[in-house]
């Protein structure tokens, strides 16, 4: 199997459909068909589902696409560790994020950058934080910015200062006897939409208050919570940080207190790795613009 078959294979899954890929690929549509013919026949197995508008893998055709985004990622990965050395800050900076840390630090640390290292260029993915880890893992990014805990073992990361939970609800809908917070004794009977990552936490506070919460959506999008919220269904809990998402001039938030709640961004990359001259430069900028003495981590 060539690498071109890899990256045809890769551009179908990517796309959902041979047309697309085509497109993608800047080939005629019945040459890619027949070329996945072919390496299906190679390989002795078939590797997408047959009559469905939108390409389905196989069981086969899954294992193909976790070994080829891995195999990809190192041939890219090396290709630009070479090229790169010795010519500079260039190339392209390739980032994982989760939501809600990518809208509070990406847009001012790429403007930044940007200023610094115009001849580069960014490429951006935006996942949940465990499929952040993946692409790391396969090299498909060189570094992963996340809320998930990460193995010092496995990764270097940079932890970011904590910062605190907030509510966003509808001003006709306001609670709390506070302008800015909201106490957690306050949101009995309160319709609560909630990321599933905190969800244990925020109940485990509320039974220590003596109530059961009023949990109407439990989510792994932020920016679900956020629109639902925006449609009246409940107030969400979010990090501070998601308060950059709001474009909604009826929605406000107020912080959470007695308890508080926080969490943290980690930025993160793989240990015992060459990265780019221009993720290392990204990396160093992290540090300049967010890191606060004490927070850096993942040095184990």
């Amino acid at each position: 199997m060539e690498i071109k078959d890899m990256r045809a294979f890769y551009a179908i899954v990517e796309e959902g459909n041979i047309s697309h890929a085509a497109q993608r690929l800047d080939i005629a549509q019945p040459a890619l068909s027949r070329q996945m013919k072919r390496l299906e026949t190679a390989l002795g197995v078939q590797l997408f589902e047959r009559g469905s508008r939108r390409i389905r893998l196989t069981d086969a055709g899954r294992v193909m696409y976790a070994r080829v985004e891995h195999i990809l990622g190192m041939v890219d990965g090396t290709v630009r560790e070479i090229t790169e050395i010795g010519s500079g800050v260039a190339g392209s900076v390739r980032i994982g994020t989760i939501t809600s840390s990518g809208a509070m630090l990406l847009p001012e640390l790429i403007t930044e950058f940007h200023s610094r290292y115009p001849n580069v260029t960014y490429q951006i993915w935006e996942a949940e934080g465990s499929r952040i880890l993946e692409l790391l893992d396969n090299r498909v990014i060189e570094i992963g910015v996340t809320r998930t805990q990460v193995d010092s073992k496995v990764y270097e990361s940079i932890v970011l200062p904590n910062e605190p939970f907030v509510l966003i609800m509808n001003k006709n809908d306001e609670i709390g006897e506070a302008k800015d917070t909201v106490r957690m004794e306050e949101l009995k009977d309160v319709p609560i939409i909630i990321p599933l990552r905190w969800q244990s936490v925020f109940v485990s506070n509320c039974h220590k208050l003596g109530f059961e919460p009023n949990v109407v959506c439990v989510s792994d999008s932020i920016v679900q919570d956020l629109l639902l919220a925006k449609m009246d269904m409940g107030m969400a809990l979010v990090p501070i940080s998601s308060k950059n998402l709001l474009t909604d001039g009826n929605l406000i938030y107020k912080k959470l207190i007695e308890p508080e709640m926080s969490t943290h961004t980690v930025v993160a990359w793989l240990k015992n790795r060459t990265l780019s001259s221009s993720s290392e430069h990204l990396i160093n900028l992290f540090r300049e613009m967010y890191l606060s003495e004490g927070t850096e981590g993942g040095r184990g």
